[in-house]
């Protein structure tokens, strides 16, 4: 293991358009093991007219191009200022880090299995300028990690199993790490696990659903379901939830990934139109949301890891570790599986996915590979993303 540490900054946006996730992680060795220290956290609530530009770009609604430039640019900027703004509260300066690991926002993703792919192969679209990024901070950035994976047949999606298997596999338990972001994906590692032994892809919604039933009962005055709050009193609708659990999707067999694309607005019509027919509430819809996830992560480890292993403990991470409602449902769900949250793993459950991407960008500038063929369905190893911006010079402070 090489004695010199790097310091990499990782920037997340995900599919739940609530915030910038900023983390400064201190990394070094190399494959399989590698060490690594959070030094800076930070999370940048997004803009409520940037968050619903980006819902309305990602949701297929008409616009021009120049819209997206603008978008793309805007962007930039807003990870530029969190990123200053971590480095600022970690004291440290912009010439003392190696890379920005910049995951971006993504407007678009149909994975290559996707039935509507209809054999042309997958797609994959992230915005949030590297170049912007680059400019403001003084430090290079890698990112479009997705392209790669895409390219070469894979889903580009998920991508985090492989840090997942860096940084938390054991010697001792077969361990699952569940990421409830917008979209919910899953890792599954046996005992001492080799790098083609790990399972993961998307199992479902997160908390996409939830998120946007209740910025539809609110008018878009609410983004979320602070502490589960709304959907107390709620009743699940087991005829909606049979319906839901009968698409297609959860019966796809890995690799598999998913988006906003199949589970957006459209997805959710039917439920509306129910509850106005048979009088359900919204506390109704938030619950029957609710053992949706639930149910597609039991399911799915039923269908696809218990063949193979049986898991011990999964410890998940993301928005959704911060709704009561939905951790109740997991927690039901997935028994006798211990239900934990990563926290108890040394990482803040909201960093996890922005230390991924700082990690991958380590391992993209250090030439190494960043998927896992077996997960994402790539026809070979890869090394992801593209570099912009040289290695780091003297910050001159321009914004």
């Amino acid at each position: 293991m090489s004695t010199r540490p790097e310091l990499v900054v990782g920037l997340m946006t995900g599919t739940s358009v609530d915030g910038v996730e900023a983390a400064l992680v201190s990394i070094r060795g190399e494959p399989p093991r590698l060490s690594w220290k959070l030094k800076g956290h930070l999370s940048s609530p997004l803009d409520p007219k940037m968050a619903a530009q980006i819902r309305k770009a990602a949701a297929g609604e008409p616009r021009p191009a120049a819209d997206f430039a603008a978008l793309d640019a805007a962007l930039g900027e807003l990870y530029a200022a969190a990123t200053l703004e971590l480095l600022a509260d970690a004291g440290v300066a912009p010439a003392e880090v190696s890379a920005i690991g910049l995951h971006g926002q993504t407007i678009f993703h149909q994975g290559a299995r996707d039935p509507k792919a209809a054999g042309l192969g997958g797609l994959t679209w992230q915005i949030g300028s590297a170049a912007v990024l680059a400019e403001r901070t003084g430090i290079r950035v890698v990112h479009d990690f997705r392209s790669a994976d895409v390219a070469a047949g894979g889903e580009g999606a998920p991508l985090v199993p492989y840090v997942d298997y860096l940084l938390f596999r054991s010697e001792h338990v077969a361990r699952g790490l569940l990421n409830l972001g917008g979209i919910a994906n899953l890792t599954a590692m046996p005992v001492a696990a080799l790098p083609e032994q790990v399972i993961a892809f998307d199992t479902g919604p997160g908390n996409m659903l939830l998120d946007q039933i209740v910025q539809r009962f609110t008018g878009g005055d609410l983004s979320y379901d602070e502490d589960g709050k709304r959907a107390v009193g709620g009743s699940p609708d087991a005829t909606l939830l049979a319906e839901a659990l009968a698409d297609p999707f959860f019966d796809f067999a890995p690799p598999r990934s998913t988006g906003r694309e199949r589970f957006g607005a459209a997805f959710l019509e039917p439920w509306y139109a129910a509850a106005g027919t048979r009088g359900l509430s919204e506390a109704d819809l938030l619950v029957t949301a609710a053992m949706l996830s639930a149910s597609a992560v039991a399911q799915a480890i039923e269908d696809f890891v218990a063949p193979h292993f049986e898991l011990g403990a999964i410890y998940a991470s993301g928005g959704g570790t911060e709704n009561p409602v939905l951790m109740a449902a997991l927690e039901a769900a997935l028994d006798p599986i211990e239900l934990h949250v990563v926290d108890e793993l040394g990482l803040p459950s909201a960093a996890k996915e922005a230390v991924a991407f700082a990690v991958l960008a380590h391992e993209t500038l250090h030439h190494r590979i960043g998927n896992l063929p077996g997960v994402t369905g790539a026809s070979r190893p890869l090394i992801l993303g593209s570099v912009t911006g040289e290695p780091p010079w003297p910050h001159k402070g321009r914004r």
